[in-house]
């Protein structure tokens, strides 16, 4: 059951009550206590970083890097700030973000809407490194050479973050998915690999993907990203895909849907990208979870770490607590003494 501020902002519109939230939690920051302390059980080592525990903000909350440290006082064991772009955009015309209430989703055709990287370059520059950072990179939508976007943003934002999300799976930007052909991707992930040489900098680099895509795009997506060395996969974005099950009256709008009626396809979608790479690269699960099954599910299917975002509109900050108390009891119960070990024991 979602608390009373939350259940409040539910009865505004929805990027009003985004907003708002934002707003709250910032003001509410210096009030935070800190999060207790994880069970040890939870913690996991990926990525040359070890995380507390595996619950992270998926981006797309905290576009421009407000409240980062606010949401890792709530307990995430990560955070990831953006979709950001070199250039400032306001994104695509309002409405834009449509709560399907009936089928515990949402649909967003934002367009990359944030204050460009040098405005997050600058709020996080002053930022003390407390906790797990990431920062998600995306092209302008008016830009002619969307390869130089993605390396304009690793090379302004990487010496910030603890890892670097290379965003080419967002269906509101056209054409950006093209990014995900083989070609192109190799093209990019090359260049982005090279960027990084030239910096000496160690900050890992990960690809956020689409639900939307199939097997033989899975395969072209497992041999680029095992051919240039990147570091791991965000699996999965929203989908373009309308169920039959939906409910609200909103089902047809266009964009990402995300949501509960995500979870079964990012999932196996997830457990497809761990059969191509074993544990070569790590994953990070992410799609309508909204309960520690939910996030026990996407750890057995391959995932090293989860994120959420969708949920929080519907139950709340305390969603985060007791994930990590469902999914430790999950652990337990099945004899896991560490997170690590369970990680991708349903995929063959």
């Amino acid at each position: 059951m979602a608390d009373p501020v939350t259940a409040l902002l539910r009865c505004a519109p929805p990027e009003t009550a985004h907003r708002a939230s934002i707003a709250l939690v910032r003001l509410a920051r210096p009030f935070l206590p800190a999060a207790s302390a994880d069970s040890p059980m939870l913690g996991i080592s990926v990525l040359g970083l070890h995380f507390p525990n595996p619950v992270g903000l998926a981006a797309g909350y905290d576009k421009d890097g407000e409240v980062p440290d606010a949401m890792l006082k709530l307990g995430f064991g990560f955070a990831e700030v953006g979709t950001v772009t070199p250039r400032p955009q306001a994104g695509n015309p309002r409405p834009r973000l449509f709560r399907l209430r009936e089928d515990r989703a949402v649909i967003n055709r934002m367009g990359f809407n944030n204050a460009g990287q040098e405005a997050l370059a600058m709020r996080l520059a002053t930022r003390p490194r407390r906790g797990i950072l990431g920062i998600n990179i995306g092209a302008n939508k008016d830009s002619r050479d969307r390869i130089a976007d993605y390396r304009a943003g690793f090379e302004r934002l990487a010496g910030l973050a603890d890892y670097v999300t290379v965003n080419v799976s967002s269906p509101n930007t056209p054409g950006l998915r093209g990014l995900q052909n083989r070609d192109d991707l190799l093209t990019l992930l090359t260049a982005l690999q090279q960027e990084r040489a030239r910096q000496e900098t160690a900050t890992p680099l990960l690809l956020k993907i689409a639900p939307d895509i199939d097997a033989g795009a899975m395969d072209d997506i497992a041999e680029v990203c095992l051919e240039t060395g990147i570091d791991g996969l965000i699996v999965t974005n929203t989908t373009i895909a309308r169920p039959k099950t939906l409910q609200s009256r909103f089902a047809d709008e266009a964009g990402g849907l995300s949501g509960a009626p995500l979870f079964q396809p990012s999932t196996e979608v997830l457990k497809a990208m761990r059969t191509r790479l074993g544990t070569r690269l790590v994953l990070i699960g992410v799609g309508g979870i909204a309960s520690g099954a939910d996030a026990y599910a996407k750890i057995r299917a391959g995932a090293s770490l989860v994120q959420l975002y969708t949920a929080l509109a519907y139950e709340g900050p305390g969603l985060v607590a007791r994930i990590k108390r469902e999914l430790a009891t999950l652990l337990a119960r099945d004899g896991f003494q560490q997170l690590k070990d369970a990680v991708g024991v349903d995929v063959s």
